[in-house]
């Protein structure tokens, strides 16, 4: 289980390092604390923190690989975990768990190749859309029986 320092966990939620302390302070957040009594915070209760709060989870430059993630100026930006990778021809599928939602993306075999993806590996899915849609069902209305009469 891999396990992140106030000042990295902070950085992921997007709140300062004195503000997580006294998170921390209040009983919201559970840590362990290092033989030298230093709090330390799961990435899991990182991930219930933001999942709590609607965020998207958020990533420091330097990922656990070693590898670079570019700045991007995106906001949309969904942290998980590849769940599946489909290929069929030029294409290929692949289905990141999010929380407890899942996302789906078709993307070339080339972007694919390129991005090493495998089951298990993490990935950040940027979302780029001029619009976004909110539905709702509605039911529909009930006429008095008075208007239905005078019909």
């Amino acid at each position: 289980m891999a396990v992140l320092t106030v000042r990295q966990a902070g950085e992921r939620l997007g709140v300062s390092y004195s503000t997580l302390k006294q998170w921390i302070y209040k009983g919201n957040v559970r840590t362990t604390r290092t033989e030298g009594g230093h709090h330390r915070i799961a990435e899991a209760e990182v991930e219930r923190l933001m999942s709590r709060a609607g965020q998207a989870p958020r990533r420091t430059h330097r990922t656990r690989g070693g590898g670079v993630l570019m700045m991007v100026s995106g906001r949309n930006r969904l942290r998980g975990v590849v769940e599946e990778v489909r290929r069929e021809g030029l294409v290929a599928q692949v289905r990141l768990r999010i929380g407890d939602q899942s996302l789906t993306a078709v993307i070339t075999r080339d972007a694919l190749d390129e991005l090493r993806l495998k089951r298990g590996d993490e990935a950040t899915a940027l979302v780029k859309a001029t619009e976004v849609m909110v539905a709702k069902e509605v039911l529909p209305e009930v006429e008095p029986a008075s208007a239905r009469r005078r019909a």
